[in-house]
Order: C-alpha cells, then sequence, then structure tokens
C-alpha cells in the first residue's frame, strides 16, 4: 500500500505557517503531521501532493517521495494533509478501508480520505498535478461519513493537538536501562546532582547531556530528549515536553508542555509552545500559548501576552478570510511564521500573528497582525526588501549547516509577490 499525503482547498486557513510548507509537514510535537500518519499506517510506498508553491521545497525535504504523481500500480490510501492520525473512530475507520473497497471518507463536506486499489488504472493521470484535491476528486466512489477525524484548521489548533501529541510520542519509548537513575544512563551525559522526578517518564536520546543542577520533572507527563540535546545548568523542565535534537535549554530556562523541533535555543519561561525547528528564543522573556515556524529569532526580553485582562476568548488575524476571526481559545500568544525575527524587548498582544519573514523592532506592541515581508514594528510598517530577506535567510541557515537552495529562493519571491496586496493594505 502506498499512502498519498494531499492538500485540499482550505490549506490557506494555516498561514502563516503554510506559505512555506506543505500541511503534512507541520510539527505536532516529536513528529509532523506526515511521520504521524506514516507511524499508523506504516505504508510500503509514500506519495505526496503539494501546491505549486511549496512542491519544490518539499521535494527537497522528502527526496524518497514520490512528488505530484501518481505510483505507478499499487493501491494507495489518500489522506488530507491536515488530518492528525491519532486514535479513535475515524482511525479505525480507515485502517478498515482495505477491507471494505474503495471508497471516499468525508466530515463536513470535507474530504478527509480516500482508499483506491490500483489507483493509477482508477483515477486520472494529471490527478496530483491539480492544486488541490477535494471529495469531487474522487467522484463516484462510495462514501463513508466520519464524525471524530481531527483537521487543522487555523494555526492555534496546534495548540489544540500539542498535548496530546505529545503524549503519543512518549509511547512506547524504552530506555537502556529503563527506569535506572539518570546518571547511570550509559548514552547520555547526566550530572549527578541533576534532579529527575519519574525518572521511568524521562527519556533520553544518544549522546544527550544533562548538565549540573537542572531539574527534570516528569510527574504531569512524560519528558524526551532528542539526540545530542542539552539542558544547562538550573534549567526547569516539566513535562509533557520533547526537545527536538540538538536543541539546547539555555541556563535557568522554565519550559512546560513544550515541544521543539532540531537545533532550536530555548530559554525563559515557555509554556505551552510549539517550535517548528532552527529557531531561537534563548533568553530570558516570556513564550506562552505560542507557536514558532524555522528560522526564527526572538531578542532578548521578548514577551508575550496569551490571556486578556478580561479573560474572554482571543481574536486574531486570518489572513485567508481578510478579518479577526475568534479563535475560541482563552490563552492564545504568538504565531509568527518562519524566518521571522524580533529585537530587544519586544512585546507581543494575544493573539498576534507574524507572516513570513516578518522583521520587527523599537518600543510597544506591533500591530496584531504583520504581512509576509514587513519591516518595522508600533510605529509603523514598511516592506521587508526580498533581496535583503534571502541574503538573511541563506546565512542564518548556513549557520545551521543548511542549504538555502535555488527552491528556497524561488518559495520566497512567489510568496512575496502574492502578499504585495496585504502589505499595501497593512502598511503605512
Amino acid at each position: 500500500m502506498h499512502l498519498c499525503l494531499f492538500e485540499d482547498d482550505h490549506v490557506a486557513g494555516l498561514r502563516p505557517f503554510v506559505e512555506t510548507r506543505a500541511t503534512y509537514d507541520l510539527r505536532l510535537a516529536g513528529r509532523t503531521v506526515l511521520a504521524t500518519a506514516a507511524d499508523a499506517f506504516e505504508p510500503a510506498g509514500l506519495v505526496l501532493h503539494a501546491r505549486p508553491l511549496v512542491a519544490e521545497v518539499t521535494r527537497h525535504a522528502h527526496p524518497g517521495a514520490v512528488v505530484n504523481a501518481l505510483p505507478d500500480g499499487g493501491d494507495v490510501l489518500f489522506l488530507n494533509g491536515r488530518y492528525v492520525a491519532e486514535g479513535g473512530a475515524a482511525r479505525r475507520q480507515l485502517e478498515a478501508a482495505p477491507q471494505d473497497g474503495p471508497r471516499a471518507f468525508v466530515q463536513d463536506d470535507t474530504l478527509v480520505a480516500a482508499w483506491v486499489p490500483d489507483a493509477a488504472a482508477r483515477l486520472p493521470d494529471d490527478l496530483l498535478a491539480r492544486p488541490a484535491l477535494t471529495a469531487g476528486s474522487f467522484d463516484g466512489l462510495p462514501v463513508t461519513t466520519l464524525n471524530d477525524a481531527t483537521l487543522l484548521r487555523r494555526p492555534w489548533d496546534l495548540l489544540d493537538t500539542l498535548r496530546p501529541a505529545l503524549a503519543r510520542d512518549a509511547e512506547g519509548l524504552v530506555d537502556a536501562p529503563s527506569g535506572a537513575p539518570l546518571a547511570e544512563r550509559p548514552h547520555a551525559t547526566v550530572h549527578e546532582s541533576v534532579v529527575g522526578v519519574r525518572d521511568e517518564q524521562i527519556h533520553l536520546g544518544k549522546d544527550t547531556t544533562v548538565k549540573p543542577g537542572a531539574l527534570l520533572n516528569a510527574e504531569d507527563g512524560a519528558i524526551v530528549l532528542g539526540p545530542d540535546a542539552t539542558v544547562h545548568e538550573r534549567a526547569v523542565v516539566r513535562g509533557p515536553c520533547y526537545i527536538g535534537p540538538k536543541t539546547h535549554v539555555k541556563t535557568g530556562a522554565n519550559l512546560e508542555g513544550t515541544a521543539t523541533g532540531t537545533w532550536c535555543k530555548i530559554g525563559g519561561e515557555v509554556h505551552d509552545a510549539l517550535l517548528q525547528g532552527f529557531s531561537n528564543k534563548s533568553h530570558p522573556g516570556f513564550l506562552g500559548h505560542s507557536v514558532l515556524g524555522q528560522w526564527c529569532n526572538l531578542g532578548a526580553d521578548t514577551n508575550n501576552s496569551n490571556l486578556k485582562n478580561d479573560y474572554g476568548t482571543v481574536s486574531a488575524y486570518a489572513p485567508d478570510a481578510e478579518r479577526f476571526v475568534d479563535t475560541g481559545r482563552q490563552f492564545a500568544g504568538l504565531f509568527m511564521g518562519d524566518h521571522s525575527k524580533c529585537g530587544i524587548n519586544t512585546m507581543f498582544n494575544t493573539g498576534t500573528v507574524v507572516g513570513t519573514n516578518g522583521n520587527l523592532f523599537g518600543g510597544d506592541f506591533p500591530p496584531r497582525y504583520v504581512p509576509p515581508f514587513s519591516w518595522g514594528g508600533a510605529s509603523g510598517l514598511t516592506t521587508y526588501r526580498l533581496d535583503k530577506a534571502c541574503e538573511v535567510a541563506e546565512h542564518v541557515m548556513g549557520r545551521r549547516d543548511t542549504p538555502f537552495t535555488a527552491a528556497h529562493r524561488s518559495l520566497l519571491a512567489e510568496l512575496f509577490d502574492r502578499t504585495r496586496a496585504e502589505r499595501a493594505e497593512h502598511h503605512d
């Protein structure tokens, strides 16, 4: 069986994070949407459908996958790239699909999945060349209605799925030896002064380092440190948490309910936050109920508000709807797209959305919506030049041994052109 992750016509609701990646490459906690689906369904081969904007970077990110073409033969389970393959009735129905014959699975008029035996013979050759797949793409198949499938719709949905994903990602992890005192884990370096609570819930990857005086408290959820991760002196990590490979938890940090991707730097107080990878929040300051893309950097003493003074639900700007929408959440902080940066002492209001390549600085609060390629702050925004943005991106990515490819440059150039009207509307 091949597994095909596809993008539908509701992708734009997940801006700013889908401005630079396919929906299924969004990190949930320790794993992406794609990795979670692959682990759930264990396909023999992987096929990816990606919008034209992100097709080339998707090929670069997944060299072993077939992109935007049906496999030559075999059965295919098509999965919406916004579907989170957690447990529940929906997943059981999808797992049983091969026994039930070809069909489409729909929830609230949204195509969640389709099971198509011998897909290349049954489907149009150009199916995956289309920019979006919908229920209409599989006309003629019997339809099964799902009721409990989790579909990501807005950036803040990643906060709803964060803690459940942290719990799922820790299931089945085995340390060697299981339950041994932390300082006796042979594959990690843990100082004897480190305090661990519920050691059996603390999972250390190969070559992790935990320095003197750190506290790892897994009473309320597992703590996972990826390979080569480092927890520095006097840092406090309270589970559930996932600390990605090569990530540094800085001295005196206070983390809870947080997940990072690869090679982040994280310090200060961080509560219920998700860092997609390669981003820095190194210094004192508060980051709560927030999501950062890749290649972001928050200056020293950056703080975000995650709760309104009246304790009401938080609104946030939805670029696809061109208006503020109710998140339905009492706690919602900062949602910052890839390659965005802010200077020291920056303050972000509740429900602030920053597009790709924002560069913010100065006192007071910047606007609650910052379009892609914006430069400035509370005193006003202007356009962040494309050539300069690409120059900085190339330098920053090089510092993490990651090439800034022609595909990256082309994507940013197209995104810059596509968002000119937004900048004209929101800039001074």
